[in-house]
């Protein structure tokens, strides 16, 4: 089935599989079933089917999924299967934890290159990676193949930010800044607004 027939919703949940197969594999779990499957992520065992449907045919009737096998399947779904680079500008609080977060290795991420403006953080690494002036952004995506960018500055720099990274050919945006940015069609932007995220768990108190 073409992947543009794909339900967004489905895409979404592949991320929600992985993650709990990984932790599944971290058990020890060799095969699992779709309702147990479907019991970690807190969704009905006939929604995993169907989502595993749009993609083929996975695992054994009366036997279930074996995990490395299907944790490698959702991989190539997603475009996890390979190392996918990534650029950070803004190496500020946010932008040394993400350096510093071992979860971007485990899942394939690196961070080939940081970025920022400030002359006492130029010229530093972090975690292994050497923090670059800025003004050589575009040239080291280019020069990198960098196709995925994190935004981790401040409010009013993050439209100017988002809008260099994506002419030098970056296609997807993380950023932390609570801002909404403009971006033409082609370049996918996931905004992470850790403010909200903390209200919206207020509301549920």
């Amino acid at each position: 089935m073409p992947r543009t027939t794909v339900p967004e919703q489905t895409t979404g949940r592949l991320f929600a599989y992985l993650r709990a197969l990984l932790c599944l594999r971290e058990e020890g779990v060799e095969v699992v079933s779709s309702q147990a499957l479907a019991d970690a992520c807190h969704l009905k065992a006939s929604a995993v089917r169907k989502d595993f449907s749009y993609f083929g045919e996975f695992g054994t009737r009366g036997v279930g999924y074996n995990v490395e096998q299907l944790i490698g399947v959702i991989r190539g779904i997603l475009h996890l299967d390979a190392p996918m680079k990534a650029a950070l500008v803004g190496v500020g609080n946010i932008g040394r934890a993400l350096l510093a977060y071992p979860g971007f290795s485990q899942e394939g991420f690196h961070i080939a290159a940081a970025f920022d403006k400030d002359a006492r953080k130029i010229g530093r690494t972090v975690k292994g990676v050497l923090v670059e002036d800025i003004a050589n952004l575009e040239r080291r995506i280019k020069e990198e193949g960098i196709r995925l960018g994190i935004v981790a500055v401040e409010v009013a720099e993050a439209p100017e930010v988002a809008r260099r990274m994506a002419d030098a050919g970056v296609k997807a945006l993380l950023s932390f800044a609570p801002c909404n940015l403009n971006m033409p069609d082609t370049v996918k932007v996931t905004c992470v607004d850790l403010g909200m995220e903390l209200a919206r768990l207020v509301y549920h108190l």
